[in-house]
């Protein structure tokens, strides 16, 4: 096995690259949760059972307070817009709280037989687990 040494201006290449993927990565985890937060938080209950299986077997508060913690979540993914050196540890914590909500929405969608569910949280566990890895990376 060999290991490859790039140029300097390589190197800045790459990190580049791979900065952009991640930013937009976060951009498309953000949007969605804003959405799906802004859904629970402003849609009838009524509508929401009727969209969603699940919220026919919990209490309209933690309903609610899900639409709340996702929207938070997903802009807290955008923190380092407003300052770098504050904002990336809070995008690795809001990272990883997105990361265990989709994996406990994955786990209650593939239960109840959701098939359409299911695989969108496994795409955004797809899209979220690389940023919480590599900016976790640099927070060290």
């Amino acid at each position: 096995m060999t290991s490859q040494t790039y140029t300097p201006a390589r190197a800045r290449l790459n990190a580049s690259y791979r900065n952009l993927t991640l930013w937009t990565l976060q951009g498309w985890v953000a949007m969605f949760f804003v959405a799906a937060g802004y859904a629970k938080l402003t849609e009838p209950f009524a509508n929401l059972v009727d969209l969603m299986r699940w919220p026919a077997f919990a209490p309209e508060n933690f309903v609610r307070g899900l639409g709340i913690a996702e929207i938070v979540l997903a802009l807290l993914m955008l923190a380092p817009v407003v300052s770098w050196k504050h904002g990336r540890p809070l995008l690795v914590v809001a990272a990883a709280g997105l990361l265990a909500l989709q994996s406990v929405m994955l786990a209650i969608h593939a239960s109840g037989m959701d098939v359409g569910p299911a695989v969108t949280n496994l795409i955004l566990i797809a899209m979220t687990a690389p940023v919480l890895w590599m900016r976790a990376r640099e927070t060290r």
